[in-house]
């Protein structure tokens, strides 16, 4: 059995090296728990990644957590999971207080907006990947397609997408398979209990003292993680809809920028609720209650996630025999498409015009606001980042944006 010092090394280093987002994340496990340490079989591996594809949440965190708990139960599986999160949580909070404080200076703008123009392209090269693995049927291309018009024009909610799609999944796909014998329910029952409360535990106090702005934060974030299915690209623009033109915690630019941010640290890009947390919390009460903020979204996105794994782990094998399942899980990748199309859309809308407005067939730009400077960054995005690693890249279009900006 693997000791708890080795535990912290192996997943210390792949929560400090976790860049990239989770494709790249995943590799990095693969490379340390099957090739180099061979803790985990490839047979292991692929079937632990299945299972954590079908759960709301971050797909990569989740399967640090359920590797963890493979290697070392419970305790493993926390250590596993928080070595995912924490350093790139810990780097998103600097990040956060410095853009509070410098964020509006024109040379910051500038680097900004290389940094935007980047993100244009990551959120098209995760459509095109993501696509390509969920379109190969008629029906798939067509869910995507009416999921996407569901959601830019006529603005129905990204859970709902979801779970229509998942139900038309489930119903559509016939077969069974031979399922091998399922776990003790009591153990099942305490593990949901216990997790459950720990997860509910802070919104029950925060209802009790009356904190309504952090009451709200909870359950935003509580609803975020229970429909984040398909990974953070998948929930960015439900999120950003909510909190830019529902909550108006933050601007569209911020939340532009709370993305490039996430994008450079290591961990799940869904820590960008942090960000967009502690960016809320800020502007409604200063630096005290934007900490409060983004504990408080850090506990409501990421707890869930051990309460996914250490319930469902004991049934990974039995749920990955039912094919109906499988058929609901390819339904929802199908929707997920088509609504991390609608988010390319809206990022690349707000980014290349300052003027963008909400029509009944979805947002549309004002032409005459077209940033040419934003789309020659763009352009020169697409060549970086199909060369080279994303961190690097994002490193050398915040100096083209920092050059713009002396120039012009």
């Amino acid at each position: 059995m693997i000791t708890i010092p080795e535990l912290f090394r192996i997943f210390g280093r792949i929560g400090l090296l976790s860049f990239g987002g989770p494709a790249a994340q995943i590799a990095l496990m693969h490379r340390s728990l099957v090739d180099e340490h061979k803790h985990l079989t490839e047979k292991q591996f692929l079937g632990a990644l299945s299972f954590c594809m079908l759960l709301p949440g971050p797909e990569a965190m989740q399967l640090a957590t359920y590797s963890g708990w493979r290697l070392r139960g419970t305790l493993g599986g926390v250590i596993a999971g928080l070595l995912f999160v924490l350093p790139g949580a810990a780097v998103i909070l600097a990040l956060a207080f410095l853009y509070a404080a410098y964020g509006q200076l024109p040379l910051v703008q500038s680097a900004f907006l290389g940094i935007k123009a980047a993100v244009i392209v990551i959120v098209i090269q995760a459509l095109v990947k993501i696509g390509k693995k969920s379109l190969t049927t008629t029906a798939a291309r067509l869910i995507a397609a009416l999921s996407f018009l569901a959601i830019y024009m006529a603005g129905l909610p990204f859970p709902l997408l979801i779970l229509v799609a998942g139900i038309y999944g489930f119903a559509s796909t016939g077969g069974s398979g031979d399922s091998p014998p399922l776990p003790r329910t009591a153990h099942t029952l305490r593990t949901i209990t216990i997790w459950a409360a720990l997860w509910a535990a802070p919104l029950l106090y925060l209802r009790a003292v009356n904190a309504q702005f952090l009451t709200e934060i909870g359950l935003f974030f509580a609803k975020l993680a229970v429909v984040t299915f398909g990974g953070a690209y998948a929930v960015l623009a439900y999120m950003a809809q909510t909190v830019v033109d529902t909550k108006h915690w933050l601007s569209a630019q911020q939340m532009i920028d709370a993305l490039g941010l996430a994008e450079t640290t290591p961990g799940p890009l869904i820590l960008v609720t942090e960000f967009v947390a502690l960016l809320a919390g800020m502007s409604q009460g200063g630096p005290a209650l934007a900490l409060a903020a983004g504990a408080t979204a850090l506990w409501m996105t990421f707890t869930p996630c051990f309460l996914w794994i250490f319930t469902g782990a004991p049934y990974v094998e039995w749920i990955l025999s039912k094919p109906r399942l499988s058929g609901a899980l390819a339904a929802i990748s199908a929707a997920v498409t088509g609504v991390i199309l609608n988010l390319s859309l809206w990022f690349a809308l707000h980014v290349l015009f300052t003027s963008v407005s909400d029509t009944r067939f979805g947002a549309f730009p004002e032409f005459s606001s077209f940033q040419p400077l934003a789309f020659i960054l763009t352009l020169l995005a697409v060549p970086l980042l199909t060369r080279l690693p994303m961190i690097p890249a994002l490193a050398i279009m915040a100096l083209a944006g920092l050059a713009t900006g002396a120039i012009f």
